[in-house]
């Protein structure tokens, strides 16, 4: 099961953290801090896994990608393969590059709605639904269409609009 979801930038403000069980906020940012201190004090060339049971507790392990200014963090346990867990952080970033042409830290913030829906798509409830860039972006788009639907919709209509000025 996919634990949490963390896209932070390299001077450790959280961009992006999705905790799939009940957490309280201190917690959560205990636990991102934890993850930063982590992640900033290993060196390039070493592996992307690490054992996070110092920080999540028994039975947890942490992949992380490191992209320009953003590590995309995704914690799990150990129903999880730390090889497809890594995929998925790569489907992830693909499915961001193609919504956001080149995806940067600016798009993961003024665009967090659509990200969560991104993400949404990927993972429900702690356990991966769809790992098909292609797929994801179908559903966000079709989600993207319903959305500008309703926002076309009013609630009078204009018959009704015109009886009230009489």
């Amino acid at each position: 099961m996919i634990k949490a979801v963390m896209v932070m930038n390299t001077q450790g403000k959280t961009r992006l953290a999705k905790f799939y069980e009940y957490l309280s906020v201190e917690k959560q940012q205990e636990l991102i801090r934890g993850v930063f201190a982590v992640l900033c004090s290993r060196a390039e060339n070493v592996s992307n896994f690490i054992d996070a049971e110092s920080i999540f507790g028994p039975d947890s392990c942490l992949v992380y990608k490191h992209f320009a200014t953003l590590y995309f963090v995704f914690v799990f346990d150990s129903s999880e393969n730390e090889l497809a867990v890594l995929d998925l952080i790569q489907v992830f970033v693909e499915t961001l590059d193609r919504c956001f042409k080149n995806v940067c830290e600016l798009d993961i913030v003024f665009n967090y709605s659509k990200v969560h829906t991104i993400l949404d798509e990927m993972i429900f409830g702690g356990q991966v639904v769809e790992t098909s860039s292609s797929e994801i972006m179908k559903a966000v788009e079709e989600i993207s269409k319903l959305e500008a639907a309703s926002n076309a919709i009013t609630l009078i209509p204009k018959s009704a609009s015109g009886w009230r000025s009489r």
